[in-house]
Parts: structure tokens; C-alpha cells; sequence
């Protein structure tokens, strides 16, 4: 049997699903329903995708028993709870690893450093004074850790990566390429027309199973650290200013840029390029719809948005000069006018009573 290739019955035990069909099978691969051929499994996710199902040529399916009872058309089958869950799972089986271990010749590395077992450190990897590198982690190219920098175990460091200011990273984090993790933070103390610059004295703390994409910044602390807790998930290009604290299993999409100081809570969901002012709270279980521009603090769950949706040209255009002419009423103006208002067809449904 080659490497990359499982049984079903190994899949579904994987993801504690029931095997219908031949158990025996042979997969080497997973892929969408549209391009998935009979040597590989891919998985239905809610009845609209049923059509796309019953047409695939995939060799198995992952789906719910109720799917499975409408595609008498394929034999082979994982039935769980939660097909989504289960390809989730089952992408790590065939996810290509970096499976190499040890360091690199042309890596540079302290003698105060502590390596654990099982690293791979790649080439050109810098490694400061008295930094700790926890075991099973996986260090690409080019990469820096700075002087008292802590890894710990089972991270995956992705190349042009840098970490510094005596940063501390927990288990099982990813960071992926050109990340800047303890970088300067932006604080400036205005005086007589000149930016006078505030050493940032504080770190950055990052909790276990936090996953920060390509080209962000999360910036060390002025005097307390920047916080991100366990389960946080981080898309590409984000900014997370200093002293910022982000609570578990929240998660931020691309291009979001949160201020200094802010405290945003669990579970919450930031969509793509959202704005956040600084020395906020934003509770547990907020989400934020793209583009929202938060200035002030949520205490209360629940999705929010700001701005305007997509409008064709020349109704925005419209749209913003009765917007701009509605801003130049005083507002007491326009409660006069609705009071007025309702005042008439109040008067008018009174009439129309005595007439009848």
C-alpha cells in the first residue's frame, strides 16, 4: 500500500464516523465534489450541495444519514454528525508535512539557546541569547528569534518570520510567513509640534492553538503585554497594536487593524478589513460584518455592522449628497418635522373616522 494512501474504514475511525460501502477501500486524496475522482473522498455539507453529490465521481462521500439515504447513486460512504468537522479532520491526514528534523548547517544559533527534541531548524534561522525552542517545532528559513524569545512544543514557524521582544509562544501555534510577532509598538508623546518616542517596555503573550497568518503585526505592549489567548485564529495582513487583548477562540479576517489597548472578548468574529478604535471592550460573541468601523465600546453581544453596502455608481452618488444635505439639518429640526408629521395624519385618520 503506498504511504498516502488510507482505507476508509482508517478515515472514518479517524473522525468517528460509520462506514457504508467497502471498507477496504483506497484513498490517496481529498477534493471538492465537482473535481473529485474515484481515488478520492470528499464530503456534502447541506442539501444544496445534493446535486453536486449525486453527479460526483468521488470513490467515497462524507455525510449525514439523512444525505445518505438521497444518494443511492454511490456506495461508499462515512456518515457522521458533522461532515464539515470530519473533512477538517481528515485535511491533517493528507496535509504534506515537513517531516525533517535537525539544524541546518547554516543556522546560526546561541550557545545560551535551549533546543528542544525534534526540532527542524532551516537554513539562515537566527537564534538569540537564552531563547527556549520547545520540542517537535518546526522552524523554515531565514527566520529570527530574538534574544529570550519562548517557543514551545509543536509550533510551526514559517519562513521570514520574526520574533522578538521576549515574546512567549505556547503549544501548537502556527505562524506563517513574514509575520512580525514583538515588534515596536506605535507610541509617540506629542510636545511643542515634535512625536517624542515611548520605549515599549511590555511583550507579547500567545496562548495554545493560535494560528496567525502571513504579513500581520502584533505589536509588544507599552508597559503590560499584548494578549492573544488560546484558539485565537488570525487571517493575512492584520494589525494588532500594542497592549491589545483578544480572548479565546475569537476569530479576525484579513486586512483588520485593531488599535491600541483594546480588549476584544471570546468567541467573537471580526470579518475582512473592520477598524477598531483603541482603548475599547468589546464583549464575549460579538461579530463585526466586513468593513465595520467600531469607535466605540460593545457590551452587549450580537452581530453589528457599519458603512453602506455596494450601491451602482450613480445611486451612491445620490445617496451621498442626500446624505451630506440631511447632516447640515439640526437634528432637533428633524424630530420638529416628524412630530409635524405624525401630527397631520393624525389629524387626517381622524377625519376619515368622522366621515364614516
Amino acid at each position: 500500500m503506498k504511504s498516502n494512501q488510507f482505507r476508509l474504514d482508517h478515515l472514518a475511525k479517524l473522525v468517528q464516523g460509520q462506514v457504508i460501502g467497502d471498507a477496504d477501500l483506497l484513498l490517496e486524496g481529498l477534493a471538492s465534489l465537482t473535481q473529485a475522482n474515484s481515488n478520492q473522498i470528499s464530503f456534502v455539507n447541506s442539501d444544496k450541495y445534493l446535486d453536486e453529490a449525486i453527479s460526483s465521481q468521488a470513490g467515497a462521500l462524507i455525510v449525514t444519514s439523512e444525505m445518505q439515504a438521497q444518494l443511492n447513486q454511490h456506495n461508499n460512504f462515512i456518515v457522521v454528525q458533522n461532515p464539515y468537522l470530519a473533512f477538517a479532520i481528515l485535511t491533517h491526514v493528507f496535509e504534506s508535512k515537513t517531516v525533517q528534523r535537525g539544524i541546518e548547517a547554516t543556522a546560526v544559533i546561541d550557545p545560551s539557546a535551549m533546543i528542544g527534541d525534534n526540532v527542524y531548524i532551516g537554513h539562515y534561522v537566527v537564534v538569540g541569547p537564552h531563547a527556549v525552542i520547545g520540542s517537535n517545532t518546526v522552524i523554515h528559513s531565514q527566520t529570527k528569534i530574538d534574544e529570550y524569545v519562548e517557543i514551545g512544543e509543536d509550533c510551526f514557524i514559517d519562513s521570514h518570520v520574526t520574533i522578538t521582544g521576549r515574546s512567549k509562544i505556547a503549544k501548537r501555534v502556527r505562524i506563517h510567513a513574514n509575520t512580525v510577532i514583538g515588534g515596536e509598538g506605535f507610541g509617540f508623546a506629542p510636545y511643542q509640534g515634535k512625536w517624542n518616542r515611548i520605549a515599549q517596555l511590555g511583550s507579547v503573550q500567545i496562548g495554545n492553538d493560535v494560528r496567525i497568518g502571513s504579513n500581520c503585526s502584533i505589536d509588544r505592549g507599552a508597559l503590560d503585554d499584548t494578549i492573544l489567548h488560546d484558539g485565537v485564529i488570525i487571517d493575512n495582513l492584520v494589525q494588532v497594536a500594542h497592549n491589545v487583548q483578544i480572548g479565546e477562540n475569537t476569530a479576525i479576517a484579513a486586512k483588520c487593524g485593531i488599535a491600541g489597548s483594546t480588549v476584544i472578548g471570546k468567541n467573537c468574529i471580526l470579518a475582512g478589513a473592520c477598524g477598531i478604535s483603541g482603548h475599547l471592550k468589546i464583549v464575549d460573541n460579538v461579530t463585526l460584518t466586513g468593513m465595520s468601523m467600531v469607535t466605540g465600546s460593545i457590551l452587549e453581544a450580537g452581530t453589528y455592522s457599519s458603512g453602506m453596502g455596494l450601491l451602482e455608481n450613480s445611486r451612491w452618488k445620490r445617496t451621498v449628497v442626500r446624505l451630506r444635505q440631511l447632516a447640515d439639518v439640526p437634528l432637533t429640526k428633524l424630530v420638529k418635522r416628524i412630530d409635524d408629521m405624525q401630527a397631520q395624519l393624525e389629524s387626517i385618520e381622524s377625519t376619515l373616522k368622522l366621515r364614516k
